[in-house]
């Protein structure tokens, strides 16, 4: 009888041992696929093993395959139990079921709704909770010489106002020019500057309806604005390439740019040197340089900045809820410093620290090296007030679309190029202003 007893405990633990090593193994699916990163992941999947005892499985995944494969996987009940996805995903994921909103905003709650970014939370609001917990982002900004505007006794370029006072003072082509403005209608960088310089003031082409006409008034507001940035530029078809070039040379005042100009600013990449200078090493541009993430025109005082969030989510396949939840709180705690070492310059601390230390991540973000032929921290580039704007923008962080559910159909609209092409034939004098606000409308309502 005994022998029976302990022949059945040992059938019943080695049950529960087989059990638990099933369910304690998840699935993670990541797009940051490179070997290097890839490598960073594993590294953060190896320290959760060693203090859980869970395993997970990094599972790379091609980013443009993302929505096709996930997509397929939930058709299929096969969804792995974690997902780092984009913010175009995370709403009508929500909605259509694939991620788990209920233990997703659990986590938020948990790490503290208070130590993220307002703006990366705003963003992944759905029926009154957070679907997916923003983990990293990074905001489109106005890089300018702050050496110049000091001297000028000018205020910081952080609106329409404040822009044009810039461009009055130190435009003086082509020693200086004020600024280099997109002008180059199918490059997607001109597409990404003027949703931005549209949401600064305050205008959309979509509601929670779908599109939504253009306020005339407000939008002749950004007209007149970018084609006052387009008059302080030098001529041609401008882009990503001639502002960074200028921007280099010593020969423009501000331009907008992505954070991933800041370790080439100081001389850290062979491959885009500041040319200010006869050292391409040299971080004497990075020191006279300071930034704008959120900026405002006349009729949206708060302003806006462009950002772009990414984040982590536990799907409704999820094997083990527990170990799901376990892993994302320990990839933006422990393992958060990991997560974004990736590429600092362009993953933002959106946890912005704990409740008991407010600015830990920032704080510990800053000294991660950036860089590409020599490597450095952002800290060591820049004055601290520029590091802490640098991630101010997630405050406000915004996109068209994102809170009205049209993230679709707003991308359908900008990569139509339509707000390109009417935007030059308004600076280039060839219609009014008018009637660059009936063409947009016009054309943008056919789009669906």
């Amino acid at each position: 009888m005994k022998t029976l007893k302990t022949l059945t405990a040992t059938l019943l633990l080695s049950a529960s041992a087989a059990s638990m090593a099933q369910a304690d193994t998840i699935r993670f699916w990541t797009t940051e696929e490179q070997p290097e990163r890839l490598a960073k992941q594993q590294e953060i999947a190896d320290a959760f093993k060693e203090q859980t005892g869970n395993e997970v499985q990094v599972i790379p995944v091609t980013e443009s395959e993302l929505g096709t494969r996930a997509t397929a996987a939930f058709a299929a009940g096969d969804l792995p139990d974690v997902i780092y996805l984009t913010v175009q995903y995370v709403l009508p994921w929500a909605e259509a079921g694939i991620l788990d909103a209920e233990i997703n905003d659990e986590i938020v709650n948990d790490l503290g709704i208070d130590t993220f970014a307002p703006g990366a939370i705003e963003m992944a609001q759905f029926e009154g909770m957070t679907a997916a917990v923003p983990v990293d982002g990074w905001t489109q900004m106005i890089i300018y010489r702050k050496d110049l505007f000091d001297e000028a006794g000018l205020a910081p370029p952080d609106s329409y106002a404040n822009i044009a006072a810039a461009i009055e003072a130190l435009h003086n082509p082509p020693e200086m020019y004020g600024f280099v403005a997109a002008t180059k209608i199918d490059e997607n960088f001109m597409s990404q500057v003027l949703e931005h310089v549209f949401l600064a003031n305050g205008v959309t082409p979509v509601d929670e309806n779908g599109f939504k006409p253009l306020d005339e008034a407000k939008t002749i507001e950004v007209l007149d604005f970018y084609k006052t940035l387009a008059d302080a530029s030098p001529e041609g078809e401008l882009y990503w390439q001639q502002s960074r070039a200028l921007y280099f040379d010593g020969k423009a005042a501000m331009i907008i740019w992505s954070p991933f100009i800041l370790d080439e600013l100081a001389g850290l990449r062979d491959s885009a040197p500041p040319t200010i200078n006869d050292d391409p090493t040299s971080t004497e541009l990075a020191q006279m340089t300071d930034v704008v993430t959120t900026f405002s025109g006349p009729s949206n005082p708060d302003g806006a900045a462009w950002a772009d969030i990414r984040y982590l989510g536990v799907t409704a396949d999820a094997t083990n809820l527990d170990v799901a939840a376990d892993f994302i709180k320990f990839s933006m705690d422990e393992g958060y410093m990991n997560t974004l070492s990736m590429a600092p310059e362009g993953k933002f601390p959106v946890r912005r620290g704990t409740a008991d230390e407010p600015s830990k991540f920032v704080d510990e973000w800053a000294t991660l090296p950036v860089g590409v032929d020599r490597k450095a921290p952002l800290a060591d580039l820049y004055p601290e007030e520029t590091v802490q704007k640098i991630v101010t923008g997630l405050e406000t962080a915004n996109r068209w679309g994102v809170k009205e559910g049209q993230l679709a159909l707003a991308s359908k609209m900008i990569n139509s190029q339509i707000i390109n092409q009417v935007v030059r034939e308004y600076i280039d004098g060839e219609i009014s202003g008018e009637e660059a606000v009936e063409k947009l409308n016009s054309e943008l309502s056919g789009i669906n």
